[in-house]
């Protein structure tokens, strides 16, 4: 059997086919900025998201995680309501831990050009196994 041909634990023949298929190509919601008034200024954010979901591309069935973000803006700050939308998104999409931190990071620093980022996923216990994803520019 192909992944492509995967029948999920769900039961459901091809319930959850090819989610996982170009993760790059995802069409997201763009996330909007705010002019940062302080440039040159040593300041630090942090935006946590704690009920953060998106699907198992392999079970079909939901993650759920804690998704910290963490930056020191140049001239733009993010905007929070266009990246709450961009983060509920992911919730019916098929995607691996690791891809959805880097495509977090990618797009959020797209957006912000920001000195530096960090973009931490904590995701919930599943199977006795507890995993956190880290990816920075």
């Amino acid at each position: 059997m192909t992944s492509k041909e995967n029948t999920y634990s769900t039961g459901t023949p091809g319930s959850y086919k090819n989610l996982q298929e170009d993760i790059t190509s995802l069409k997201t919601p763009s996330i909007e900025t705010w002019d940062f008034e302080y440039p040159g200024t040593q300041t630090d954010l942090e935006i946590n998201i704690p009920e953060f979901t998106c699907i198992c591309p392999k079970t079909g069935l939901p993650d759920f995680a804690e998704i910290i973000i963490e930056y020191r803006p140049k001239k733009q700050c993010i905007e929070l309501k266009s990246l709450k939308e961009y983060i509920t998104f992911f919730r019916d999409v098929g995607i691996f831990h690791e891809h959805v931190v880097n495509l977090i990071l990618k797009d959020v620093a797209q957006a912000c050009d920001p000195e530096y980022m960090i973009v931490t996923g904590v995701f919930n216990t599943r199977g006795g196994i507890q995993t956190t994803v880290q990816a920075k520019i």
